[in-house]
């Protein structure tokens, strides 16, 4: 359904920018209309729909087989609010719900002394962010109905999946996370400008700056005993509505 939508809008954008994109005419705001490219208003709002896919990047104590992480696409939605700063210099909030899952698979050796069964060796870890980034956006000069730009900055995340005050673990089947994240982010996109708003398809890489394992009570658990650090990367394709 994910990949559907996805198809979709790039259709959608295609059929579109036939009519609209590619002719010399430039689209401007129509204030009688009440449409058009608002980029000279200071305060800009706007939607995403999206796509994103995480990971996690492991740091280990000892030399073992890596983790393998299975990934999986999740869905993105959310607002944006956009400071104008000059014609190439914007500020932007983007809060959002994200929605994902990894699974994490484990070898046989991390269980060496240790009673175990198949179940014991897969680890599903869902999460559910409140997304909240603050990005600069860096702009090129607009060609026709073409802006791109780049864009970076930090976000914090609010994991309502983390279960990091669950008193349960591994022991018990429960795979913890840190409730609070911090990332920073990098990307790039294309501002589209048609007659009625701006589109925008943007793709960003983001990337975990604390540790965010929760480790078992136990100083010897199999699953925990051997991660230094636990951090998530990921990938987020987003289609922007202004």
């Amino acid at each position: 359904m994910k990949h559907f939508f996805a198809l979709l809008s790039i259709l959608f954008i295609i059929e579109t920018s036939n009519a609209q994109l590619f002719r010399k005419e430039k689209v401007t705001y129509d204030a009688n209309q009440g449409r058009g490219s608002t980029d000279n208003n200071l305060l800009r709002w706007g939607y995403f729909l999206g796509i994103n896919n995480y990971d996690f990047n492991f740091d280990y104590n000892d030399d073992l087989r890596d983790i393998y992480v299975k990934r999986s696409p999740g869905f993105s939605v959310g607002l944006i609010g956009n400071l104008r700063i000059n014609d190439y210099l914007d500020l932007r909030m983007e809060p959002g719900l994200l929605i994902t899952t990894r699974e994490l698979y484990y070898s046989q050796s991390y269980f060496q002394g240790t009673a175990f069964t198949d179940v014991d060796l897969v680890r599903e870890v869902k999460s559910t962010y409140i997304h909240l980034p603050l990005l600069l956006k860096v702009s090129t000069k607009r060609i026709n109905n073409f802006k791109p730009f780049v864009v970076g900055g930090i976000s914090t995340a609010l994991n309502l999946s983390s279960n990091e005050d669950n008193p349960d673990d591994n022991a018990n089947g429960q795979f913890r996370t840190t409730k609070n994240n911090l990332y920073y982010e990098l990307g790039f996109g294309i501002d589209f400008y048609l007659y009625n708003f701006k589109f925008t398809p943007s793709i960003r890489g983001l990337f975990g700056i604390n540790d965010e394992l929760i480790h078992d009570e136990d100083p010897n658990s199999p699953w925990t005993s051997n991660i230094n650090s636990m951090k998530s990367r990921g990938v987020f394709i987003n289609f922007t509505f202004q």
